[in-house]
């Protein structure tokens, strides 16, 4: 998922993120290689992240555990993030979790999808490590308010 920046991004992001700005993050995407990659783009980070690999295990995670951010695939297997954010939403503990939609669809139409679906932001895949820290602390800083 991650593409390649500039070492002016990557200076401003060190592995002692999480150590600042703890965090519980879930990571709902069912393509290996792109669990994998966003994996090491949050560890890089400091970020240990769980990881479902459709939308039902993301909801099942979200009853078992407090997560202060999701990131969402919107195309996944027997529950799609769609439908697994509408599912989030209407959980006790899920009205207000940040869902990012992480997707390869960039049309204005997806990202309709996904806010009318409960999602907060949106994402487009690839995406790099600075993009992840500004909406990781976008959305951390309006839930801290």
């Amino acid at each position: 998922i991650p593409k390649k920046e500039n070492k002016a991004g990557a200076n401003m992001i060190d592995g002692k993120l999480a150590d600042r700005l703890p965090l519980q993050i879930l990571l709902a995407e069912d393509n290996a290689i792109n669990q994998k990659l966003a994996v090491l783009t949050f560890e890089k980070m400091g970020y240990c992240v769980d990881v479902a690999n459709n939308g039902f295990e993301a909801l099942h995670a979200v009853q078992q555990k407090v997560y202060d951010i999701i990131f969402m695939d919107m195309q996944m297997p027997e529950m799609n993030g769609l439908d697994a954010t509408r599912q989030i939403r209407k959980l006790a503990n899920g009205t207000t979790i940040p869902v990012i939609a992480l997707t390869g669809n960039a049309f204005s139409e997806d990202k309709m999808r996904c806010f009318d679906a409960g999602m907060s932001d949106f994402l487009t895949k690839p995406f790099n490590i600075k993009t992840l820290f500004e909406t990781l602390l976008k959305w951390l800083s309006q839930a801290s308010r």
